[in-house]
């Protein structure tokens, strides 16, 4: 920071970082340059770095430049989704016969992407409960590069404690990368913590309109950060210029919208939590929660992810999501509507059979912004 430069919040980060009025028109929203290629000044004489959008363009770089800024992070980069921000990463820092530990509750595409994709590769996983240090501690090999881990987790709302993690993880020199993704920036700082990658999908919170698919790393280091926009570049995966418009355009209200989510889920909470069909609610305001503490450290507020267990099992589970009507059914989550899901038979279908495989009788909801009233009345009358 210069000696002109004033402390900002993250509110006002949100709105600037990285998006000055345009220098040519004055336009205080920065354009969406759809373009493939740039007019060069003599032959390597590239205008601002720009010669082909693959590997920079102007939309893409005020995205990239503001996610760091609200990550507190070195370098930011922007993809064309969640999972192609994890497969650029994996890539760029683990070779075959490399070891990572994944989670026992990650993401069902998560778990896809290592069952699946990069096992053929040669790389190996192994699962582990995040939130049982010493059981982390235990998984470590000698060919341990990285310990990734989500939190909250998804659906299960698990929380592992970011610091005590990054300890663990650097002791084996491996790096730690936290998938914020459910928190969002607003509510959870991971690489203050000690971590050393932040994945987002930037289609849920960050975006926040349902509108855009997209993914995103920073880094906490500017020589990883290097690394992973070389192989951004050579892998290609980039988020093209109206997407990145979108996710910043997004990200400008994130932190209204994330105050409402997690006021209207306290709401929600307490509604399910007193139903006689609910048999569990799993969410980390609660202080019944195991991870309640940990939670209530490093993150500012508790988030607007809610799942719960259908007390009549499986079917039951199924009705509920079948019977409501303002809480749309449909995968996905972070938008401005409220949603719900069967996770086991919709987002985690991939995981059946596994380790990772999720209770059969759960449902998950991500809590919008609409009037609260109305949303605990459609759950009522969903639950029947």
């Amino acid at each position: 920071m210069t000696e002109h430069q004033l402390p900002q919040g993250f509110e006002t980060l949100a709105i600037h970082a990285g998006q000055e009025a345009d220098p040519q028109t004055g336009a205080v929203v920065t354009p969406i340059y759809q373009v493939s290629t740039y007019k060069q000044d003599g032959v390597g004489g590239l205008r601002n770095g720009y010669e082909y959008s693959r590997s920079a363009n102007p939309t893409r770089t005020a995205l990239e430049e503001c996610l760091a800024a609200l990550e507190g992070g070195a370098r930011g980069l922007a993809f064309a989704s969640g999972l192609a921000a994890e497969d650029t990463l994996l890539r760029t820092v683990l070779k075959p016969g490399d070891h990572i530990i994944i989670p026992n509750d990650a993401y069902g595409g998560t778990f896809r992407l290592f069952a699946k994709v990069l096992t053929r590769w040669g790389v190996e996983f192994s699962v582990a409960n995040m939130q049982d240090l010493a059981t982390v501690r235990a998984a470590l090999r000698p060919n341990t590069r990285a310990v990734w881990v989500e939190t909250p987790s998804n659906p299960l709302l698990g929380i592992a404690d970011i610091a005590g993690l990054a300890e663990i993880a650097h002791s084996s020199d491996a790096l730690l990368v936290v998938d914020n993704t459910f928190a969002s920036p607003y509510l959870q700082q991971p690489l203050s913590l000690g971590g050393d990658v932040v994945v987002h999908s930037t289609t849920k919170y960050m975006g926040g309109h349902s509108d855009v698919v997209g993914g995103a790393l920073v880094a906490a280091d500017a020589g990883l950060g290097e690394e992973i926009a070389y192989h951004q570049n050579a892998m290609g995966a980039v988020s093209g210029p109206f997407d990145a418009w979108l996710v910043m355009r997004g990200i400008k209200t994130l932190a209204v919208r994330m105050d409402r989510h997690c006021s209207n889920a306290e709401k929600v909470v307490e509604l399910l939590t007193a139903h006689p069909k609910v048999s569990e609610v799993l969410y980390p305001g609660l202080p019944s929660h195991p991870g309640h503490d940990i939670a209530a450290k490093q993150m500012k507020a508790f988030g607007g992810m809610v799942s719960f267990r259908v007390a009549a099992g499986e079917q039951a589970a199924v009705e509920v999501c079948n019977r409501a009507k303002l809480f749309t059914l449909g995968e996905s989550l972070g938008g401005v509507e409220s949603l719900i899901e069967h996770p086991g038979r919709m987002t985690h279908a991939s995981v059946v059979g596994s380790a990772l495989e999720v209770p059969s009788d759960l449902v998950r909801v991500s809590v919008g912004i609409e009037q609260i009233d109305d949303l605990l009345a459609d759950l009522q009358q969903a639950l029947g």
